[in-house]
């Protein structure tokens, strides 16, 4: 995938995970080239590209074949974005022939591997301290003080997992919005809401703070199957079918690792006038 920057453009790709689209740039051999404006720019559904987020590539750090950043499309910064980092590992897979490849992001350096036609990764262990979520006092995690009485699990990103009796029933961007700004996540957070439908199958939708209803979640499904385990409502393997498909969670000793499926959608560069360079 690397490309090199010409002077007229900014080379991108575009995939997507069960629906949850990103935007790629590959900064590898350059300075890091995304900023807020940039992001909100590209991210713009009308007058830009459109991404659920935006991962940028840049050189390896801490012994990691590559380092990845993630932006919302509201110009803010993503700690952690699990569907991103499959789409990003089939490129650097497809590139090297390889089966393994080793990612840094804020999570720390994370391994993702080819699982046939799909991509698994670990994504660590879950952060289930207060501070660690992050929440902004010390409440018990698992029952938050917080009507529909939501789990607190932090995969990078915070998120807040409500278990619902009927998924499809949820009014996700009206409840979503409201939990996203509640002042007990002082960086706001992800929300979730999971209908257990047997021990091995969970349906899910995700509310994701900086943009909205996403069709999947890689984070967002990694954190409702830590809080159906601690819940004890599920096994540590399920299958989770999200608006956008399905995923498989497995939550092993090293971290939850996270498969599913990528798609690559097509090759661009963006036009310099457009980024504001000419």
């Amino acid at each position: 995938m690397q490309q090199s920057f010409s002077p007229s453009g900014l080379p991108f790709v575009k995939m997507h995970g069960l629906g949850n689209d990103f935007v790629i740039l590959d900064s590898r051999g350059q300075a890091a080239r995304v900023t807020p404006e940039l992001a909100k720019t590209v991210g713009d559904r009308n007058r830009g590209v459109g991404f659920d987020q935006l991962a940028e590539i840049r050189d390896g750090e801490s012994g990691a074949d590559i380092t990845l950043d993630f932006w919302n499309s509201d110009g803010s910064r993503a700690g952690a974005c699990g569907n991103a980092t499959r789409c990003v590992a089939r490129l650097m897979l497809d590139e090297s022939g390889a089966d393994r490849v080793t990612i840094r992001t804020e999570r720390g350096v994370l391994e993702a591997v080819r699982a046939g036609d799909e991509v698994s990764v670990n994504m660590g262990h879950p952060q289930r301290d207060w501070r660690d979520v992050p929440l902004a006092q010390d409440v018990d995690v698992s029952h938050l003080p917080i009507e529909g009485d939501p789990v607190a699990v932090g995969m990078g990103n915070p998120h807040a997992v409500f278990f619902v009796e009927d998924a499809e029933a949820v009014d996700v961007a009206g409840r979503g919005v409201r939990v996203e700004h509640d002042p007990l996540f002082p960086e706001r957070t992800n929300v979730e809401f999971a209908q257990v439908r047997r021990r091995d199958e969970i349906r899910m939708r995700v509310w994701e703070r900086g943009t909205g209803i996403t069709l999947a979640c890689g984070s967002g499904a990694c954190a409702t199957a830590v809080a159906a385990v601690e819940r004890g409502l599920t096994g540590r393997c399920v299958r989770m079918e999200v608006d956008g498909g399905w995923l498989t969670l497995d939550w092993r000793d090293d971290g939850v690792w996270m498969t599913g499926p990528t798609a690559l959608v097509f090759k661009g560069e963006f036009d310099a006038r457009f980024l504001g360079q000419g």
